[in-house]
């Protein structure tokens, strides 16, 4: 009797020592690239396409403006201002597998473009600093139902450093390869432009 009370006490005592909390883990690529994103959140910023493929020459000459206009848990949506364009919106989203771009293209009195909502998700754990987006199958279906199968292949990228922020469109030499890059001064802000067509 006396041992087994013995034992009874023993098995409390153990159950009551404290458990060592289970260390933190680490925050994936994916959580430190929209942290990144987020911390932009309101401000506007000036570019430049670095890029030079002749199909973007009436680009070059505009005033480019990126927008990180709309923050909320997962999403970040950034206005992409060309001259007086504002029917480009940027939609970056964090997935349960990783982080979407989608291209929000609105007409001037709001309506949606027939090209729009295209991107794609990432299929590499990428970086904090940079993730790169290959077409999804909705865009591929999109494209070629709408006679631009040549964008399949696309591969949108967005980077987020200490001074700079860069879009950036890769495809493929051939056929019809691709490059596109604008690159925008995160040191030094600039005022707000108006909202973008179709704003919420």
């Amino acid at each position: 009797m006396r041992l087994a009370m013995c034992l009874a006490m023993a098995m409390l005592s153990a159950c009551a020592a404290p458990i060592a909390p289970s260390p933190a883990l680490a925050p994936s690529a994916g959580d430190a690239f929209m942290a990144r994103l987020l911390a932009l959140c309101g401000k506007a910023f000036a570019g430049h396409l670095v890029s030079t493929d002749p199909a973007d020459a009436d680009m070059r000459s505009q005033r480019l403006v990126m927008h990180v206009r709309e923050c909320r848990p997962g999403e970040v949506r950034i206005p992409f201002h060309v001259g007086n364009d504002r029917s480009r919106t940027w939609v970056v989203t964090r997935t349960a597998a990783g982080v979407r771009l989608k291209h929000d293209h609105r007409h001037r009195d709001g309506s949606p473009d027939a090209l729009t909502m295209y991107g794609g998700e990432t299929v590499t754990p990428g970086t904090a600093g940079r993730q790169e987006f290959p077409a999804d199958a909705e865009s591929i279906a999109l494209f070629t139902r709408t006679n631009r199968a040549v964008s399949n292949r696309n591969v949108w990228a967005i980077e987020v450093g200490p001074r700079t922020f860069a879009y950036e469109l890769r495809r493929p030499p051939v056929p019809g390869g691709r490059f596109f890059r604008a690159e925008f001064d995160l040191v030094q802000p600039v005022p707000a432009p108006p909202p973008p067509w179709g704003a919420r």
